[in-house]
């Protein structure tokens, strides 16, 4: 199938026009004019949303599961065209879009099993008892309901799986909540193609028009009036921490406050524990190495910071991971723009720390970078705990247990943690540990945290600001808990009960 973008915005069934155009910057390909999106494409959109609320919320989780597998495959008839295109948009190579539309889908398969299931429904029943003294207990049951439109942000380096269909996506529809899809500039043609097979889908099972829109944009007033708009309930991101903090200050500042589901920013630490590095010290670097530059290093939890003990294993460590990193070929970068900052990003590093290795990046093209320093420089400045996005790593050496945990302590909120022990390592690692429960939504032990399992255990999300909500998830099954919230039915009769609720 080919696939030549149209560059309208789909709104309730219809593709319409805004006002003006931007052009597309694809890594290889010719661009492509897209229309550019309005405030008015964004109230018809949120009005159309609500208006489908309340018949879509009311649909059987059957209906819904078949509608979520209906969108899969829509997407899978349209595989070959959008691999072409995202793969011309985002220089990613089609083997990674080929495994990205896989997980997109499954996605979508996964929230369809799981609302079969009906547990997230979390229903609950205290029936009543009229001769309780000295009161009554009135008849008391409880499920959790959808919150309404779900406003949700294509994500840069994720032109599917954080995207247009992606987990946000799939897991507001699976609560029964219409979305409205701000796509994102960096790959509007693939986000154009996979609104088509969610239009595609909603004929299909005959659900709501309004239950999805897509909206081109490339400037911030249209994501500015989405999180705004009176009529959306809560809002799905990933993104940079910048954009995504200024997007929850407005949600926040509302008349009405709705969640903001962001995810921002991690540095992913890794600590790797005496005995682990006397044992394994150049394997581990081969290991860090290879996770730190996969996808060109545009990955939320790629590796950018590994601590271990300071000495000549940690210099061992360095000359490996600096020969492992030699050998990476330069990988084209989503866009100028991101090149552009890694390579900012880079020469803040090389100014407080010392090199290890430093490719020399060019134009949309980027090679690792790789620096060092002790853990009292760290600890003195904050640059090098912040993420740069792209293949940059920082090692950090620590004269002493004390010290690594004096390390820990500083982070702030990330997605993931990594230990690399062995068995002589337990007594450290139980002292990291209530640390790291503090600092991060997954611990790992001897891996590298790229490559988010889709999951029920899964949790893709952390303290501030790795995300903005500390106790939700973006991958995984409890992601749905974002767009539901829990009502109490005290004495409601049967019949005007939801229907699962009914005999419960």
């Amino acid at each position: 199938m080919t696939f030549t973008p149209h560059g309208k915005h789909l709104i309730a069934g219809e593709w319409l026009t805004g006002e003006g155009t931007f052009r597309s910057a694809p890594a290889h390909g010719a661009p492509h004019d897209f229309s550019g999106g309005t405030v008015d494409l964004v109230n018809r959109a949120a009005e159309a949303a609500e208006e489908a609320f309340a018949d879509y919320a009311a649909t059987s989780r059957e209906d819904r599961a078949l509608f979520l597998e209906a969108i899969a495959d829509q997407i899978e008839a349209r595989a070959e065209a959008i691999t072409a295109i995202g793969s011309a948009e985002t220089g990613l190579p089609e083997a990674r879009l080929n495994g990205e539309r896989g997980r997109t889908t499954g996605q979508l398969r996964l929230f369809a099993d799981h609302i079969r299931k009906g547990d997230y429904l979390d229903r609950r029943h205290d029936p009543a008892l009229p001769d309780r003294q000295p009161l009554p207990r009135p008849d008391l049951r409880l499920m959790q309901r959808p919150i309404g439109p779900v406003a949700v942000f294509g994500a840069s380096n994720f032109p599917l799986a954080f995207s247009t269909a992606g987990g946000d996506t799939a897991s507001a529809l699976a609560a029964g909540c219409p979305v409205v899809v701000k796509g994102h500039p960096a790959h509007p043609g693939t986000g154009e193609i996979v609104a088509q097979a969610i239009h595609a889908a909603i004929q299909a099972t005959g659900m709501p028009a309004g239950v999805f829109s897509f909206i081109h944009g490339d400037s911030h007033a249209v994501g500015a009036a989405l999180v705004q708009h009176p009529l959306i309930k809560a809002v799905g991101f990933t993104g940079s921490l910048r954009g995504g903090r200024a997007l929850f200050d407005l949600c926040a500042a509302r008349p009405e406050p709705i969640p903001f589901f962001g995810e921002l920013g991690s540095i992913n630490p890794g600590f790797v524990l005496p005995k682990a590095l006397a044992a394994r010290g150049a394997k581990l670097a081969e290991g860090w190495a290879g996770s730190l530059t996969m996808g060109a290093g545009q990955f939320c939890t790629n590796p950018g910071l590994i601590v271990m003990p300071k000495g000549v294993l940690a210099d061992a460590f360095a000359t490996a991971a600096g020969d492992a990193l030699a050998k990476i070929a330069p990988q084209a970068m989503l866009t100028d723009g991101i090149a552009e900052a890694y390579r900012a990003g880079a020469e803040r590093a090389a100014g407080v720390a010392t090199p290890v290795f430093e490719g020399v990046s060019e134009g949309r093209n980027a090679l690792p970078a790789v620096y060092k320093t002790t853990a009292e420089e760290f600890l003195r400045d904050h640059t090098l705990a912040e993420e740069v996005f792209g293949p940059l790593g920082v090692i950090v050496t620590v004269t002493g247990e004390d010290q690594m945990l004096e390390v820990a302590q500083s982070l702030e909120g990330q997605l993931t943690a990594t230990l690399h022990l062995d068995d002589g390592d337990m007594d450290l690692a139980r002292r990291l540990m209530p640390v790291l429960e503090r600092k991060a939504g997954r611990i790992l032990a001897n891996g590298w945290p790229t490559g988010v399992e889709v999951a029920d255990a899964m949790v893709h999300g952390g303290p501030y600001p790795a995300s903005t909500n500390f106790g939700a998830t973006s991958v995984g099954t409890m992601a749905i808990r974002r767009f539901l919230r829990p009502v109490s039915y005290q004495n409601i009769p049967e019949a005007l009960l939801p229907e699962d609720l009914r005999g419960v």
